[in-house]
């Protein structure tokens, strides 16, 4: 079954909500009081089934197609953004920017399901430029601790300053590195994406392989206190052997 959009209607602040397949029956048009009219919207949060079509990109190309402007935010399997929805991924940043892409826990949705999932933010409206600085978080540590009980009294708790760690995620994305508090530079990445490519959407922070003279340093200290423990055990040996 497909995923139902529920749209809001603001002005009275009563809540309409359409019941209908979002991909072939809604046409962004006001479906109460102001039919003629265009839905406004600036803003949406997704969690598309994963089963449908391009690991579920098919709806965030739907729906990001259908604003002129504002933010989106999906979460979605993370494989949606390494090979798995390509041609989707390819068309919706013509004409939108992939502001951020957020590596969640592995066990974020335990009891039901065991995926790696991402968070990719968009702002709509603008194409992505192959020089637009996309922020790379790894936030594989979200600062809660889950439980699989269901009878469990609290599944989740709060045992690595969660609600901090929360808060920077959305800090880093706003306001990039300078925000940098609780992470690490090897849980914060920022990089570029290939707009013609559509499966460069997961990156990591590089490793850096560039030997350090500090690394030689230790590396030399190491093999001189092996070398002088090797000669004081040998030496040890010949005393015990005259000793005879």
């Amino acid at each position: 079954m497909l995923a139902i959009l529920n749209m809001i209607m603001m002005g009275d602040g009563s809540s309409n909500i359409l019941n209908k397949n979002s991909l072939t029956d809604f046409d962004g048009m006001y479906s109460f009081n102001q039919k003629n009219e265009k839905f406004p919207a600036t803003s949406f949060i997704l969690n598309p089934p994963y089963s449908a079509e391009g690991n579920g990109m098919i709806f965030v190309e739907k729906a990001l197609s259908m604003m002129d402007k504002g933010y989106g935010a999906i979460i979605i399997q993370n494989s949606a953004g390494s090979g798995k929805a390509i041609e989707y991924n390819k068309r919706i940043l013509e004409h939108s920017t992939l502001l951020a892409s957020i590596k969640m826990p592995v066990d974020l949705f335990i009891g039901k399901s065991s995926v790696q999932t991402n968070i990719y933010v968009f702002r709509v409206g603008e194409p992505h430029h192959k020089d637009q600085i996309v922020k790379f978080i790894d936030f594989s540590n979200d600062g809660y601790t889950r439980t699989n009980r269901k009878k469990a009294s609290n599944n989740l708790v709060d045992t690595d300053r969660a609600k901090e760690r929360y808060q920077e995620v959305v800090d880093l994305v706003r306001f990039g590195k300078s925000k940098l508090n609780i992470f690490t530079e090897k849980e914060y990445y920022e990089g570029t994406i290939d707009p013609k490519n559509g499966a460069d959407w997961n990156q990591s922070a590089p490793i850096d392989i560039k030997p350090r003279l500090e690394d030689f340093k230790k590396t030399v200290a190491d093999y001189l206190a092996w070398e002088v423990s090797n000669l004081i055990q040998n030496s040890s040996k010949e005393n015990d052997n005259l000793g005879k």
